[in-house]
């Protein structure tokens, strides 16, 4: 009172403690702080995951330039490093076939423009006939979009510089081979990508979505709750990104173990298991959500949940993060396939205690899941269905039981 007594006599304004510890306004700095430290690591994790395609395209630029330029002696080595970065640029596991793209569109530029040329001399009519003819004769021959591109770019230098810059064609050409070829030589011999490394970055988000959403479902089954299995349902749906940079990393983690020599070892080992993994992975998750749909309906529909049920999508979970440890470590996945299997068994058991008609789907789909988790770790299908139907027990549920 006599501090807001003073400042009423001297005019100055009181400080009121709580213009500084307002809680909406602390909780909305916390929120923008929060925001601030995600926004941080992502850019970050983006940073050190192309960190390493930026030194390389670096690298690439540069011997380039100085094999066109001090090798063949071409003065004007532009389109060689451009080559280099584009075929960089590809998708991991495209780099070979972009450096293919990238040949047959200068060929086809070349041609069509210098062919054009001779026939018809220079122009704007010229120009836009040029480039329509190479558009339409790189379709025709690849349909990709990396060869339209470079036909059509190609066929406007041929078009415009031809006049003025005598012999254009064999150097584009030549950039075009030597850009491509330098750029594969590092990605396989100077700075080789490390395959084990690409696919576990890719797998990481796909099998920590499949893991969490199955143990919400496990959680919803125990509390007979069908909220979190509704959202778990709809967070798997959302899953096409991870599943893309998964077979995008399988394809980059071939090409890395079949061009590179450092890990021409790999190819039959860990990276050879984890790159065929991709495809029964994305079936474990189709099904997985299958057993999430029907889950919700279980307990909507006030159906009975046994307690092994929930034991046995929690089991599935623990599988899940079970391969993704062991493929990071390389190691064989002879503890996932065990845990994969402790799933089954959980889910015969829960069968013949009695379920209702979802009930009987969400067990199947438990089967159908681990089989293709055991299909992802090395097994074959019918192998894989076999030790299936022997860690499930007897079909039958046995007399009296509920359904």
């Amino acid at each position: 009172m006599v501090d807001a007594d003073r400042h009423e006599g001297d005019g100055s304004a009181p400080t009121r403690a709580d213009d500084t510890d307002h809680p909406g306004l602390a909780a909305a700095a916390a929120r923008l702080r929060d925001r601030a430290v995600v926004a941080l690591r992502d850019r970050l994790r983006r940073v050190r995951a192309i960190g390493g395609l930026a030194v390389q395209a670096g690298l690439a630029a540069a011997l380039s330039w100085l094999v066109v330029k001090e090798v063949l002696h071409i003065s004007q080595p532009v389109f060689a490093p451009i080559s280099a970065v584009s075929t960089l640029a590809a998708s991991v596991g495209q780099r070979l076939r972009r450096t293919v793209e990238l040949i047959i569109g200068v060929t086809v530029g070349v041609l069509i423009g210098d062919l054009l040329l001779q026939v018809t001399g220079t122009g704007w009519w010229q120009l836009a006939l040029i480039v329509v003819l190479a558009i339409v004769v790189a379709l025709f021959l690849a349909g990709s979009a990396a060869v339209v591109i470079q036909a059509g770019a190609t066929a406007v230098l041929i078009a415009t510089l031809s006049p003025s810059v005598r012999d254009l064609e064999i150097p584009r050409f030549v950039d075009a081979l030597v850009g491509g070829a330098v750029a594969l030589l590092v990605t396989a011999v100077l700075l080789p990508l490390n395959p084990l490394r690409v696919l576990n970055r890719a797998a990481r988000p796909a099998l920590d979505l499949l893991s969490a959403q199955l143990d919400a479902t496990a959680g919803a089954l125990a509390r007979h709750d069908p909220a979190p299995a509704r959202a778990a349902m709809a967070e798997l749906r959302q899953n096409k990104d991870e599943l893309k940079a998964l077979v995008e990393a399988t394809q980059g983690a071939r090409e890395a173990s079949t061009l590179s020599p450092v890990h021409w070892h790999e190819r039959h080992g860990p990276v050879g298991r984890y790159a065929q993994a991709a495809e029964p992975i994305d079936r474990a998750m189709r099904n997985s959500g299958t057993l999430i749909r029907r889950s919700v309906s279980l307990i909507e529909d006030g159906e009975p949940i046994p307690e092994p049920m929930p034991r046995a999508v929690t089991d599935l979970a623990e599988a899940v993060r079970l391969l993704k440890r062991q493929f990071a470590a390389g190691d064989e996945p002879k503890r996932a396939r065990e845990q994969a299997l402790r799933a089954v068994c959980a889910a015969g058991d829960a069968y013949r205690e009695g379920v209702g008609f979802s009930g009987a789907v969400v067990v199947a789909q438990v089967r159908t899941t681990v089989s293709d988790l055991l299909v992802a770790t090395g097994l074959t299908q019918e192998l894989a269905n076999r030790v299936v139907r022997r860690a499930f027990g007897e079909l039958r549920p046995p007399a009296g039981a509920r359904g």
